[in-house]
């Protein structure tokens, strides 16, 4: 099974997709199995991190900043390759693991689309694989 959803994204920022990803899981019936979360674009992440404190998704962004900021010696036309190494680092997809119908993520784990060059409408792709 697939399901797409679509986020309407700000410049730079983390959205909470947990929710989304563990519908798309209780409609698909899914017993035991993988389920593996894709995002489509080369300036977007998707990444498993805390969901408890709001401060984690924006002293993630932070540190993002400071270890990949906007140098004039990049030579990319867009201007935006700070936003492609974070992509890169943080990476375009998460694999989950499914046990009786449920994601087994931790107590403080969510899952994160991440916006490194909006705001854009993007996309992101669930996939749920039964064993």
């Amino acid at each position: 099974m697939l399901v797409t959803y679509n986020v309407q994204t700000k410049s730079e920022f983390m959205h909470d997709i947990t929710q989304q990803v563990k519908e798309a899981v209780a409609r698909s019936n899914v017993q035991e199995g993988i389920c593996i979360v894709f995002c489509p674009h080369t300036t977007a992440a998707i990444t498993i991190n805390e969901n408890a404190d709001p401060d984690v998704a924006t002293d993630f962004l932070t540190g993002l900043n400071k270890a990949f900021p906007d140098r004039t010696e990049f030579r990319h036309a867009e201007g935006n390759l700070a936003a492609h190494l974070k992509s890169s680092c943080v990476g375009v997809s998460e694999t989950l693991l499914i046990s009786r119908e449920r994601l087994l993520l931790g107590t403080w784990q969510g899952i994160y689309f991440c916006e490194f060059d909006g705001p854009r409408q993007r996309s992101f792709h669930v996939k749920l694989v039964t064993d």
